[in-house]
């Protein structure tokens, strides 16, 4: 096994039906820009009931049909969240969590100490988090995994992963592993993966290549780390009414 092995991301997600939500954070290979991506799938009606939709800088996740709704709390979310020269991106509303402890000062790691992973036994879904901090032209990043430490949900497990970027390199953190019941959740480090500079060939091979019945939502931004200008690409498998 090479442990420095990079894919691009399509080949990680290619063929397999249900990586749930997926965040990956990296820099080109031209080193000008920060990359970050978030991806959401469903298999029931109320998670596919789900739309992404900017709001300034941030990001929300509104119901694509509010008359469908069974239960809000883990579907209504910011998925980003800006704060000076960080940007938040999670899976949940720990994204609110993470930016209210930064506005005091606090960190990354304080923020998700309060948290854990989802009530939705018997699934217990992970929550998944990252941050990037853009600094003197250049930028590092964290990545987080709140996962159950046994079946019954009785612990949680912390892991922060913290990275400094590498041109053309980005890590790729998702909730599960594949479908199953319950479904298994991810395991081990965030996965290796390219990051070209055309943020449309980036946002391409995700979109074709998450699973054409269950992707829902994918979001991506490109941050110029001279200018702080972003370059977004948003799409939505559903229209919201």
């Amino acid at each position: 096994m090479n442990i420095y092995e990079v894919k691009s991301m399509g080949t990680r997600i290619h063929g397999n039906e249900y990586v749930g939500r997926g965040i990956v954070i990296g820099k080109t290979q031209d080193e000008s820009k920060a990359a970050i991506a978030y991806f959401i799938m469903g298999r029931s009606e109320n998670s596919r009931n789900r739309v992404f939709e900017e709001e300034g800088k941030d990001l929300i996740i509104y119901p694509a049909d509010e008359s469908k709704v069974e239960d809000p709390s883990l579907i209504i979310y910011y998925p980003i969240k800006v704060t000076g020269n960080s940007t938040i991106v999670t899976n949940g509303d720990q994204t609110s969590t993470i930016y209210d402890f930064m506005q005091e000062g606090k960190s990354f790691e304080e923020a998700l100490k309060t948290r854990a992973f989802e009530p939705d036994a018997p699934n217990l879904t992970p929550r998944i988090s990252g941050i990037v901090n853009v600094e003197d032209g250049d930028f590092t990043y964290k990545m987080s995994i709140l996962k159950s430490g046994d079946a019954e949900g009785s612990v949680c497990n912390r892991y922060t992963f913290d990275y400094e970027p590498i041109a053309g390199l980005g890590h790729f953190i998702h909730t599960y592993v594949c479908d199953g019941n319950p479904i298994p959740t991810f395991q081990g480090e965030p996965e290796r993966v390219t990051i070209p500079d055309d943020i449309d060939e980036f946002y391409e091979d995700i979109w074709n290549n998450l699973d054409a019945n269950n992707k829902i939502s994918l979001y991506v931004r490109y941050i110029d780390l001279k200018t702080g200008e972003t370059e977004n690409r948003l799409i939505n498998k559903n229209v919201r009414v």
